[in-house]
């Protein structure tokens, strides 16, 4: 299995960075060849600009999604996203490696998201959710945070995690036809101490040692919706983990 992890901190001693560390060498241990996308080492702009493209559709004015449309077709991407989006085919396997900042991801990361998974490449023309761009691979969130596990669970003050990384989840990762796998969660790595820290790697170390045989999260497929994008009458509403057609009872302010 092919792995790319996008990884997006930019202090090189912190957690995240002991979690690609530990990442790397679980891969390593099974001969699996690993790319990184280091975002912050690799000063990546985040800014989605008119310079994304070697050559412009319409001059004269700039939709973004239409302008990526044309550079797919004629393949002329700036060399930053090019590369990106060929790390992205060659992979079977996406991990995103980030702290979580206001309930999302950093702002390097967002704009890897924005300028590198671009219409008709990942996503259009019909081809989302299970038949997204990216069908036939998978992808897992790996993230830290501050918050304790019990401030983010479904009555949490903060609301349910799987509620709050619905939009990458979902309006990302599925979106584009991964296959998701569940998000991997180390919670309150500010407060506690390095004991369980070591803990929180090796646990890590175990996932991903196993992580071809996880049966990925269900999302509901685009043939379970009427003409109107609404679940068919027949079709029984998944959890809050799955989609939002079931919300936790403490949901996030």
């Amino acid at each position: 299995m092919k792995v790319l992890i996008v990884y997006a901190h930019m202090e090189p001693q912190s957690f995240n960075a002991a979690l690609l560390a530990q990442a790397r060498a679980s891969f390593a241990a099974r001969g699996w060849p690993v790319q990184v996308s280091d975002l912050y080492a690799m000063n990546f702009d985040p800014v989605a600009r008119p310079g994304d493209f070697k050559s412009r559709a319409n001059p004269d004015f700039m939709s973004y999604d239409k302008e990526q449309r044309a550079a797919w077709a004629a393949k002329s991407f700036a060399d930053d996203i090019a590369a990106e989006i060929e790390k992205l085919i060659w992979c079977d396997l996406l991990i995103l490696q980030f702290p979580l900042w206001w309930f999302s991801v950093p702002a390097i990361l967002k704009g890897w998201i924005d300028r590198v998974f671009a219409l008709d490449f990942a996503y259009g023309g019909g081809r989302w959710y299970d038949k997204g761009g990216l069908a036939g691979r998978r992808a897992m969130l790996s993230t830290t945070m501050a918050a304790f596990p019990q401030m983010m669970a479904p009555d949490g003050i903060n609301g349910d995690t799987d509620v709050n990384l619905w939009p990458l989840q979902n309006g990302v990762l599925a979106f584009c036809g991964f296959d998701v796998l569940n998000p991997f969660v180390a919670n309150a790595v500010t407060y506690v101490d390095d004991g369980a820290r070591k803990d929180m790697l090796e646990a890590y170390g175990r996932r991903l040692a196993a992580i071809d045989a996880e049966t990925p999260r269900q999302f509901h497929r685009r043939d379970e919706f009427d003409r109107q994008w609404r679940l068919k009458g027949v079709v029984p509403a998944r959890s809050a983990t799955s989609s939002p057609a079931r919300r936790p009872r403490c949901w996030p302010v």
